[in-house]
C-alpha cells in the first residue's frame, strides 16, 4: 500500500483479549510507527498524519484505543491508565520490529508507561504530543467537561460539529460538518460520540493523583530511548514550565513547540506538527 492510498484495515488483540481496530498505511517491510490518539478521540485524528508519514517510508499503524471508535469496550467499564499501557505493549508485541510510538495526551501517557515500566515494550523512540508528567488542572477539567457534555447526543453531524467548534474556538470551523460523522455512532434517533460513556468517570481521577508525576518521570528515564515532547504553543494542558521541567529531568528528552496549536496539536496545525516531528524521526532512521 502506498503512502497516498486510503488506510487499510487492521486489528490487534489487546490486554485481556480485547479487540482493537486500526488503520494502516505504508509497506509492511517498512519500519513500524504507531500513532496513539488522545482520550475521547479516535484513530481518525491521524487521518492526515498517517499517509504523510507512510510516504516518508514508515509502516504506520493507528489503532482505536479501548473504549474508543471501533475498538471494543472494557466489559467492566474500567479504563485505568495501566490498561491502556498494557494494550500498547500488546500492539508493540504484534508488530514486526521495534516501532516508534507517537502518542497524544492519553496515548502519550500509555506509551510512557508501556516503554518505561516492566515489562518494557521494545520501542525505538517516543514522541509525546502535548503531554508530560503533570497536566494543568484547568485544561484537564475542560476536556472532561466536554466529554461529559451532551449526554443525550446530537440531532445530526452539524450540531456535533458546532459543539466541537465551541470547545476549540481557536480552530477554523470545518467547511463540511459531515466529516465529523466518523466520530459519532447512532443511538436511537440521535448521534452520540464514538466512545464508551462510562469512560469520563475513569478520567476524572486521573488529573494528578499522588505519585503519578514521579512515576511518569521515572518511566521516561527508564525507557532510555530518544523522546520528543511536542507542545502546543497555546496549550492549556501542558504549561511551558512543566514541559521544561520534563526535559530537564529526562536526559534523552527534547522539546519543540508548535505555534498556534492547542492541546490537539496534529488536528490544529497538522503541517506544522509534521515539520516538528520529521527531523526527529530522521535521526531515528
Amino acid at each position: 500500500m502506498t503512502g497516498g492510498a486510503l488506510p487499510g484495515p487492521g486489528s490487534f488483540v489487546g490486554h485481556g483479549g480485547i479487540r482493537l481496530a486500526a488503520d494502516t498505511w505504508g509497506e509492511s517491510s517498512s519500519p513500524p510507527l504507531v500513532l496513539l490518539h488522545g482520550g475521547g478521540q479516535t484513530r481518525r485524528a491521524w487521518g492526515r498524519t498517517g499517509p504523510r508519514l507512510a510516504a516518508l517510508g514508515w509502516q504506520v499503524v493507528a489503532p482505536d484505543l479501548r473504549g474508543h471508535g471501533d475498538s471494543a469496550w472494557s466489559a467492566d467499564g474500567d479504563y485505568a491508565l495501566d490498561l491502556f499501557a498494557e494494550d500498547v505493549r500488546a500492539i508493540v508485541a504484534g508488530l514486526d520490529g521495534r516501532p516508534v510510538l507517537i502518542g497524544a495526551s492519553l496515548g502519550g501517557l500509555a506509551s510512557l508507561l508501556a516503554a518505561g515500566e516492566a515489562p518494557p515494550a521494545a520501542v525505538r523512540a517516543l514522541v509525546l504530543v502535548d503531554v508530560a508528567h503533570r497536566p494543568d488542572p484547568r485544561g484537564f477539567r475542560r476536556i472532561v467537561a466536554f466529554m461529559r457534555g451532551h449526554p443525550d447526543g446530537f440531532a445530526d453531524a452539524r450540531e456535533a460539529a458546532a459543539a466541537v467548534s465551541a470547545h476549540l474556538p481557536h480552530r477554523p470551523r470545518p467547511s463540511d460538518p459531515e466529516g465529523i460523522r466518523a466520530n459519532l455512532r447512532p443511538h436511537g434517533e440521535r448521534w452520540v460520540w464514538h466512545w464508551d460513556p462510562r469512560m469520563p468517570d475513569s478520567f476524572e481521577g486521573r488529573m494528578d493523583p499522588p505519585g503519578m508525576a514521579e512515576r511518569l518521570l521515572d518511566a521516561a528515564c527508564a525507557a532510555d530511548v530518544p523522546i520528543l515532547l511536542v507542545r502546543g504553543g497555546v496549550s492549556d494542558v501542558v504549561r511551558e514550565d512543566v514541559a521544561e521541567q520534563f526535559c530537564v529531568r529526562v536526559p534523552r528528552a527534547r522539546r519543540v513547540d508548535v505555534a498556534g496549536a492547542g492541546h490537539m496539536v496534529a488536528g490544529d496545525r497538522n503541517e506544522h506538527f509534521l515539520d516538528a516531528i520529521v527531523p526527529f524521526l530522521q535521526t531515528i532512521e
